[in-house]
């Protein structure tokens, strides 16, 4: 319309009042000026201003204000509604576009069992090794909907997902905020309001363990300086000791009966000095997997007691937090010595010399604090992941009361950290609780 208006095409739009033509007073009275200037004149029945007036645009000024703040009042309080829902600790959950849930008779989130089980599915494919590009294509081929009910799955809502703590029953709250209420930019919450988490919150479809086990697989992935593509269990987890590089899978005679699937060093024929690292076949992988278990397997008790401690070791973070209080009340500290400093440069208490010596001694100080606070993160994390990682092995060794005779995937994610193949033939089991077992060809 407003574009029609501009063209030449309307005269005089009528509105039934201020507050229905814009909430916001500069957009407003730009809008009229630019319509005045092409002809067009507006007329606002509730208030009975005429933009052609004289008194028009004063008029139209004192209103516009008037409608922008009662939209600031009304967007406040919705704002504050949700965040009272937030610290009561009640879930709300977008059903429209959330995959497994739907409302319930009561009000709060009901599992949907076919859509649950689609959500089991991408879990357990990414367990087994697939990537997210990997599982998105498989569920597209199959025809099965994505939550929008779109036809076509991306690599992004596979991960959401993935990373959603609401399929394990608990609910983390605003997690973004709107940061304008006129022009309803939103951002994720880094700490600049109050988030709650809400555990046990609703029915999980994922076990907490698992659902645990896949945010330090994605951990890991994402922090991986190797780039892969994980469309096998095995993809990801083999590499070579001569290169350093992932193998990969290749498949010979892919169009007769002699098919094979072999493991060979994606480097191999890189540079001008080949990589020595002999292929191997899928099944042979799979054969010294069963007989590296096998050894593994041989103290079953020792093994699990040493779990259990090394996953004890690792779930007492209390040095590690002592370490991280000091250096948060180092960089506060810091922080505050720094406005210091320039405070006194600004009331000219101190020379501009040792303003910037002492300055520029406080920030590097600062930088350094905030690296080894970092470190401290980044290695308690990493111990959370070794714990998560070590108890999911625990679990399926205490399960397991028999060896089994024929791969299985699940035991191969839980125990083995990687394998390293070699020139020589020797292939290295490398478990998730440090022990090394070697096999060879």
């Amino acid at each position: 319309m407003i574009q029609d208006a501009l063209n030449g095409k309307i005269d005089l739009i009528v509105t039934k009042s201020v507050s229905r033509f814009a909430r916001n007073t500069v957009d407003s009275l730009t809008t009229i000026r630019k319509l005045k200037e092409a002809g067009c004149e507006c007329f606002f029945q509730k208030e009975n201003i005429m933009t052609f007036d004289s008194k028009g645009e004063l008029l139209l000024t004192i209103m516009s204000s008037l409608a922008q703040e009662e939209s600031r009042s009304i967007s406040e309080n919705v704002t504050w509604g949700h965040r009272k829902r937030f610290s009561d600790g009640k879930v709300s959950i977008p059903y429209g576009q959330f995959l497994g849930y739907r409302k319930g008779a009561d009000g709060l989130p009901e599992i949907i069992p076919e859509e649950a089980e689609i959500v089991r599915k991408i879990y357990r494919l990414f367990i087994s090794g697939k990537s997210t590009t990997a599982i998105a294509k498989q569920l597209t081929d199959e025809g099965i909907p994505t939550p929008g009910k779109k036809v076509e799955w991306q690599r992004a809502t596979v991960e959401r997902i993935l990373s959603n703590e609401k399929y394990k029953g608990s609910a983390l709250l605003q997690k973004s905020f709107t940061v304008d209420f006129l022009t309803k930019k939103t951002k994720i919450n880094e700490g600049e309001v109050p988030q709650y988490y809400v555990e046990d919150s609703h029915p999980a479809i994922i076990e907490p363990r698992e659902w645990e086990v896949v945010q330090a697989e994605l951990a890991k992935r994402k922090n991986s300086n190797k780039r892969h593509r994980q469309t096998s269990t095995f993809s990801g987890k083999v590499f070579c000791g001569d290169c350093g590089e992932i193998f990969g899978s290749k498949v010979w005679h892919s169009n007769s009966k002699y098919r094979r699937v072999i493991w060979q060093c994606n480097g191999k024929f890189k540079g001008e000095d080949k990589c020595r690292t002999p292929h191997l076949y899928e099944e042979q992988l799979k054969k010294l997997f069963i007989s590296a278990m096998s050894e593994y397997f041989a103290d079953r008790e020792s093994a699990i007691e040493k779990l259990q401690y090394a996953q004890k070791t690792l779930t007492d973070t209390d040095f590690i937090d002592e370490d991280i209080h000091t250096k948060e009340r180092e960089l506060e500290m810091l922080s505050e010595m720094i406005r210091i400093c320039i405070n006194s440069n600004a009331t000219n208490t101190i020379s501009e010399e040792e303003y910037k010596t002492k300055h520029a001694d406080l920030c590097r100080r600062f930088k350094e604090t905030e690296q080894s606070l970092n470190a401290l993160y980044s290695e308690r994390e990493q111990m959370k992941n070794n714990a998560i990682a070590i108890g999911g092995l625990l679990f399926e060794l205490t399960e397991l009361k028999d060896l089994p005779i024929a791969f299985n995937e699940k035991l191969w994610n839980a125990a083995i950290d990687h394998v390293t193949i070699y020139a020589d033939e020797r292939v290295i089991f490398h478990f998730k609780d440090g022990k090394d077992i070697t096999k060879t060809l």
